[in-house]
Order: structure tokens, then sequence, then C-alpha cells
């Protein structure tokens, strides 16, 4: 690390020059990227997914890129069908490959009708206000433009809207903490410009993949938000380490390396364990979540890059004068103003010093206490209930959804996204046969006497056969929206047993496709893949940490502490929204189901994020252990210098977060809980409480690391020390 920090300043000016370069390219990809970016809920490999293809290549349905078309008609107005109908025809116009569908009358004066497209939905949801200009409504109707494209077009603005209201509130949160941690000093000014580097940097790689791939709507707001959290943390770190090295005396570039190769090679680390987490998600086999897998990857790896490169660089150009203190809080001081301390050269008798020598004096107390309270938080996870979306989680305002509840009151939440079951005869005219005919009559009987089941359709038209007579469709409406829990049920009824009972001929394959089985399959080949998801971030987490620490033991504890701390964010994800906590306390949604992919991202995202505070921690005291092989100083001593830092970097990190929360979409509402819950947990009981009594039972045990093991990975052993005396009295 020193090697390359020196590298680095020889080569400061062309290295700014290049981060320049990529903030201004990254701020012009940023401003084109929503156009490119939607909600894709594909599922590859399953029956729906090929339920799907078959819909779009032979029926000219493609549901992500249709757009629905609601009127409704006021009471006495009669005679307006035929305009309504010439009106749907016009405003198909406006898109290209658009085609109208004839409308459906449904119960309080309401018609429907779609506008089918072959576009997908990033491209579809771009023609919303053509269509909208081109949809002449006639005097006595009222007529609104739905469908996945319009309600992504209109919800686009929003997410910029609750992007600012985001930043606004995180911006001055952590100018607050950075002032009170740096003093009123030039320094505070670093942490923004590494974050504007590394997020403009980030969405600009997003913007090159997004012409290649699905990218999620979220992707804007995960980027912008956790960046912002991650890059002012690691900067914060870098900053007061090198400022508590200029103290230490030696050279301006003297100090930044050393700065490097401790502070820097803990913020490498701790990058990493975040990066690894997010990594795996590309391996995931769904569009939805290796897109959000990108960009999450990406905002640690970008951050990394300039940790090793801008950081050091901008300190060289900053040097003892640009970090400089103005002592402003002395002068008030001087003044009988009783202003705190909040760091200090006391690494003795220090609050953080005391308090570590507390716990180790009655670990086995304090340690049942915290873990306590992580269990009780973590129990009401066995509550939770899954969903793979709903248009109830979303404003209610935007046209599009209005439209939409308007059908949704005249003809069921299920009619908005049925069940449409393909029947693939294997033979051009094959559908028309008499045993497929009677297969499908005794499927619709089936369907009847379902609960769920509010309408079933089907036909001899082209709605329902293809051109060639290979394929049929039936679709199916239920009573409830699709990603509720009885729509789940009811498509595991459908593939379980409806379909078998209504005894197709052996050649025949019938797939179950359309919103319900699509959100059943999302669900069910997630969760297929997700325990190994978590097995690989366990072990690769354990082997990077291995090499951190020189540690067998701390590695290890690490890893179980975060798992309680991932599960008290779930557990919090139910009360606060299932339970109606959080609506009570802060308006949020109330909401029975957490979206699917959250569980999923949040344990990607926060097993390397909740593991920063703890590598920037044991880092710290295995300074002093190497120095001094002393278990309870290397803790104190630890806990003492970062605990400032630490908690500094918590509020940040958790004001970042409260961007999500502030937010008017339930899903991003659920990930900022399920982030901020977590931090917080881990900065406070994990890292003051629980890291302390562990480490006083495990004493030397702490820092053993055998030359077998250290070999492997690539680091000097720490072999077992002597025993020392337990605890020395406070002073000495």
């Amino acid at each position: 690390m020193a090697r390359w920090t020196r590298f680095v300043l020889r080569f400061r000016w062309p290295i700014l020059a290049f981060w320049l370069v990529v903030l201004l390219a990254g701020g012009f990809a940023t401003s084109k990227l929503t156009p490119l970016l939607s909600n894709t809920f594909t599922v590859p490999g399953t029956d729906s997914e090929r339920a799907r293809t078959i819909l779009q290549d032979h029926f000219g349905d493609r549901s992500d890129g249709e757009f629905l078309v609601i009127y409704k008609i006021r009471n006495g107005t009669a005679g307006v069908r035929l305009k309504l109908e010439r009106s749907i025809r016009a405003a198909a116009t406006a898109v290209p490959t658009g085609k109208a569908t004839g409308l459906r009358e449904a119960p309080g004066g309401v018609l429907y009708g779609s506008i089918l497209t072959t576009l997908n939905l990033a491209d579809a949801k771009g023609y919303t206000d053509a269509i909208r200009r081109k949809l002449s409504i006639p005097p006595g109707a009222a007529g609104y433009v739905s469908g996945q494209p319009a309600i992504e077009g209109d919800l686009d603005p929003i997410f910029s809207h609750d992007l600012a209201r985001g930043e606004s509130i995180a911006l001055p949160i952590a100018l607050a903490v950075l002032l009170a941690v740096f003093g009123l000093s030039l320094a505070a000014t670093i942490p923004f410009l590494f974050a504007a580097a590394t997020i403009t940097g980030t969405l600009g790689i997003v913007f090159i993949f997004a012409h290649y791939m699905t990218m999620a709507t979220y992707v804007t707001n995960l980027v912008q938000l956790i960046g912002l959290g991650i890059a002012i943390d690691y900067s914060l770190l870098i900053v007061y380490r090198f400022r508590e090295e200029l103290g230490h005396g030696g050279g301006k570039d003297d100090a930044i390396v050393r700065t490097m190769a401790t502070a820097g090679r803990a913020v490498i680390f701790s990058g990493a364990t975040v990066a690894i987490g997010l990594a795996l998600l590309l391996f995931m086999p769904l569009p939805f979540m290796r897109s959000m897998g990108v960009g999450g990857f990406l905002i640690p790896v970008v951050s990394l890059a300039a940790a090793a490169t801008l950081q050091p660089a901008l300190l060289s150009v900053y040097g003892l004068r640009g970090t400089r203190r103005l002592h402003v809080a002395d002068w008030l001081r001087r003044r009988y103003l009783r202003l705190p301390h909040l760091a200090g050269a006391d690494v003795e008798h220090g609050f953080w010093a005391r308090l570590a020598r507390a716990i180790m004096r009655r670990p086995v107390a304090f340690f049942f206490a915290g873990a306590g309270v992580l269990v009780a938080a973590a129990v009401p996870v066995f509550a939770l209930q899954l969903t793979p979306g709903s248009a109830q989680g979303i404003p209610q305002t935007p046209q599009s959804v209005r439209g939409l509840n308007v059908l949704r009151h005249a003809v069921g939440p299920g009619a908005l996204s049925p069940t449409q079951i393909v029947i693939d005869s294997g033979k051009a005219g094959g559908a028309r046969s008499p045993e497929i005919q009677a297969a499908v009559g005794r499927l619709k009987g089936q369907l009847a006497s379902d609960g769920e089941v509010a309408l079933v359709q089907s036909g001899r038209g082209p709605r329902f056969v293809d051109p060639s007579a290979r394929y049929e469709q039936v679709i199916v409406a239920g009573r409830h929206e699709y990603g509720d829990e009885p729509a789940q049920q009811f498509v595991h009824r459908l593939r379980d047993t409806v379909i078998p009972a209504s005894r197709f001929p052996a050649d025949v394959r019938v797939l179950a496709g359309g919103g319900p089985p699509q959100g059943v399959d999302f669900l069910a080949r997630s969760y297929w893949t997700f325990p190994w998801l978590v097995l690989a971030v366990l072990v690769l987490t354990y082997l990077l940490l291995m090499r951190a620490f020189r540690s067998l033991i701390l590695p290890l504890k690490a890893v179980l502490l975060n798992l309680l701390s991932v599960g008290a964010s779930y557990g919090m994800l139910v009360v606060f929204f299932k339970w109606g906590f959080g609506d009570t306390l802060a308006g949020l949604y109330q909401f029975p189901q957490i979206e699917g992919w959250i569980p999923i991202f949040l344990f990607a995202m926060l097993f390397g994020l909740s593991m920063d505070y703890e590598v920037f921690l044991v880092s710290r005291m295995r300074e002093t252990w190497d120095e001094e092989r002393d278990n309870v100083r290397a803790v104190s001593y630890g806990l003492e210098r970062t605990g400032t830092i630490v908690t500094a970097a918590a509020i940040i990190m958790v004001a970042a977060f409260s961007g999500f929360v502030a937010g008017r979409v339930v899903g991003l509402q659920q990930f900022g809980i399920g982030l901020a819950v977590a931090i917080f947990v881990d900065a406070t009981i994990v890292r003051a409480l629980l890291v302390p009594a562990l480490m006083a039972w495990f004493g030397r045990w702490n820092w053993w690391l055998p030359s077998s093991l250290a070999r492997i990975v690539r680091v000097k052993p720490s072999p077992l020390a002597e025993p020392r005396a337990a605890l020395r009295p406070a002073g000495r």
C-alpha cells in the first residue's frame, strides 16, 4: 500500500484531472439515464416466461409494453361508444406497432381496452404522453391512459423528486456531522468531492450497461443515496486518520503514506466485503436482481478505486493548511460556553475506553443484554410474508394510477393483471381439435368452481387463438391483486391440481403465465438461489476478514454478529410495515407483505455495510495488539480511537438511508428502513457492547492465526500469545 500511495502522490495532478473528467462525463450520462430504466420482473427458464414469449411472438401481446385505456362515462350520457372506439384507435397510432383492441364493458359505466405493442417496457413508457395527446375524449366521458408503461413513465419524475428530497435530508446532516468531527475546516469538503466523483462515476458506468441490459428504475436512487453514505464514510475515516498522523511528525507525504497503510487498508478491506455480497447478485438468474446487483456492485468498486487514487491525491493538495481546524469551539469555551469535546488525545480515560473496560469486566451480562435485544428484534421475522409487487405501494395521484383504480373498482383487482393459460397443441390447427376443446371445457369448469376466480375469458377469436391455431389462451381474472397471498395460492392450485385434472392430451403443453404465475416464479426462483448466495457470502467474507484481521476467531465472530444484525433488520420490517408501527411513527405505508427483492438485496448489501464498522474497529485494535500484546488495552484503545468516527459515519449512513424512507414508494421505504435499522444496530449494540464482551471472553485467542492458515490467505502468521492479566487497573 505504501508503494502504491507514493506512486499516486507522484502523479497526483493527472489523477485529479482523470477524476474531473469522470465527474463531468458521469454527470452528463446521469442526465440521460432515466429513459433507459424500467422495472421488469421476467423469470427466464420458467413456464410463465415461456407463456409470455408465446403470447408476444404469436398473439402480438407483450404485456410489459401494453397500455390500458380506461373510459368512465357519466350517468345520462348515451351514444358515445363509437366515439370512444375511434378515440382508442387514434391513440394507438401514437406508438410504433401499436394496435388497439376492442372496448370491453365493466359495471359502473366503465369501458376499457388495450393498446398492444411489441416494444419493451423501457421503450414503451416514452410514448405515454404521445398517447395522451392523441386520445380524444368526447363530452360526457373521462379517459385515462394506464398500464405498466404509463405507470412507470408517471413514476419517473416521482423517483427524481423523492431522490432530491432524500438528498435534501442527508446532505445537511452529513455536513453537520463533518463539521462536528473536523471543526470549521476545509477538510469537511473532501468527503463531498469524493462522493461527487464516485456517484457520478458509478452512474456513468450504469448508463453504459443500460444500453445492453435491463436496468431497474430503482438503480438511480440506490446509487446516489447508498453511494453518498459509503463515499462520505470512507473519505471521513481516511481524512480523520490523516489529521491524526500529521500530529506524529514527519512530512505531509509521509503522513499520507502512513494513513493509507492503516485507514486506507481498512477501507479497501471494508469495501471489498461490500463488493463480495453485491457481486454475487450478478449470478442471480433474474434480470431485475442482476440489474440491481450491477448498480450496487459498482458503488463499492468505484469507491475503492477513488479511495486508492483520488483520496491520497486530494490529501496531498489540501495538505496541512487545508485540513487545519479553526479553533472556533475553543474560542467559544473560553467565553464560558460548555461545549463537549468530541475527540481527544486521552485514550486511557475517554468515554469509549472506559465503556470497553466496564464491559470487559462483566462480559456475560453485557453480551446477553445486547444479544437479547437483537434476538427480540429478529423474532418477528417469522411473520414475514413476501410479494412480487403491488400497485397499492406507489403514489395514487398520477393519472395512470387513478385510471387503474377506476378499473379496479369496476372489475376487481385481479382483472388488472390476470393469469393467462397458454395451451400449446404442438402443431398448426391443433388447438381446434375436439380433444383439446373438451379439455379446455373441463379447465373452464374447474376454474369456475374455484373461489379465487372472478372471471374466465376464452373464445375462438384472434385474442384467444393465434393465426396458426397452434396456440390457445384462456384468461383468468382473480379476486385479489396478483401479488397477494390468495393469488399466489391460486397459482399453486392451478398448476398442481386444476390443469392436471383437466386431462389434456399427453403431447399438449399447458403453461400458466401472466401476472400471478410470473410473481410466483419470481419468488420461487429468487429464494431457490438465495441460500447459495448466503453461503457464498459467508465463506468469502470469512476468508477476506481472516486476511484483514490475521485471526481465526475474529472473522467468525464478525460473521455471526452480522447475521444477528441482518435478522434484526428483517424483523423490524414486519414491525414497521406489517404491524403498522411505521405508519404510527412516521406515516409510512402499512403493508401486509414485504417486496420479494428486499430481503435478498438487504442481505447482500448489509453484510458488507455492517462489516464496515467491524473492520474499522478491529483493524485499530489489531494495531495496538501487535505493538503491546495486551488484549484489554487493544480493545479499549481501538474503541476509543474509532468511537467518535464510527458514530459519525453511522449517523451519515443512516441519514443517507432516510432518503429512501422519505420517498413515496413502499419498496424503497422498506429497503431504507431495513438498511437504517441494521446500521444503527451495528454501530451501537454490536460495536459498543457485543464486540468488547466477546473479545473479553476470547482473550489472547482473538489474535491467533496458525501458520498453516496464514499461508493460505498469504499473510504473516499470528502465534498464540502468552497469557496476560485479565484486566489492568485503570491508569496503570
